[in-house]
């Protein structure tokens, strides 16, 4: 991946670069002048995608994604890519816009269905949330992500033995994202009063996320408020 990009850190002729402009934004130039003068193939845009996603760039990820829609205009999987950009972004509307146009592009495309099931949840549709989970579920049973998602949105609702069952029904599929699986089942059991069972979920969950996960910081805030009352 890193040999597509460094190329592109030798700038164009036509791009000047000023001293005041930072390495990083000077690549980001290069970039839009080689879009402009003979663009970037599919491939070198979808690896600046997702390097851009990753470092939280949303808005500039749209950008890129704006140039393969216009390329094929019948890409599902662009689609939902953009529509989950909009939805970090807290553009519900525009997300739910691009989820729509990718399942109608493709009925099948399972992760655009759990997508658009957190965009219902964002905005507190839990039962349209719901819908669309097992609408994902029933295309690819095996997508351990929506199994959480839909394991948390049951308890949201309110119905906390369905959503330990559904969370342990990931479990099962496989360890991927154990950590984020017992984390939510032991807030789940701290909800339903079972305090025990919930440290345990919680330090089983601590032991299996990395260094850096955003969920080790969620997870020591709901250890702590469940051990609070017991130290005091």
């Amino acid at each position: 991946m890193e040999d597509h990009i460094t190329k592109y850190k030798k700038l164009p002729s036509s791009f000047i670069p000023t001293s005041s402009m930072s390495e990083k934004e000077c690549v980001k130039a290069a970039i839009a002048t080689q879009l402009k003068k003979n663009g970037l193939s599919d491939l070198h845009l979808k690896i600046i995608i997702k390097q851009e996603a990753n470092q939280g760039n949303y808005r500039q990820a749209i950008a890129f994604l704006d140039q393969l829609i216009a390329r094929c205009p019948h890409s599902a999987i662009d689609y939902n890519n953009r529509g989950l950009m909009y939805l970090k972004m807290g553009d519900y509307s525009q997300a739910m816009e691009d989820f729509n146009r990718a399942i109608a592009l493709n009925p099948n495309l399972d992760r655009a269905y759990n997508n658009r099931g957190n965009c219902y949840a964002q905005r507190g549709n839990l039962d349209k949330a719901i819908e669309n989970y097992e609408q994902a579920l029933d295309i690819n049973p095996y997508n351990q992500k929506v199994w959480i998602n839909h394991g948390v949105t049951l308890r949201e609702l309110g119905n906390y033995p369905l959503a330990i069952e559904t969370l342990e029904l990931a479990n099962i599929i496989g360890d991927k994202y154990l950590g984020r699986i017992y984390a939510e089942r032991g807030y789940t059991r701290y909800l339903m009063g079972d305090w025990n069972y919930a440290i345990a979920d919680y330090r089983r969950a601590l032991s299996c996320l990395v260094k850096g996960d955003r969920y080790q910081q969620k997870v020591i805030k709901w250890l702590a408020q469940v051990l609070k009352p017991i130290i005091a």
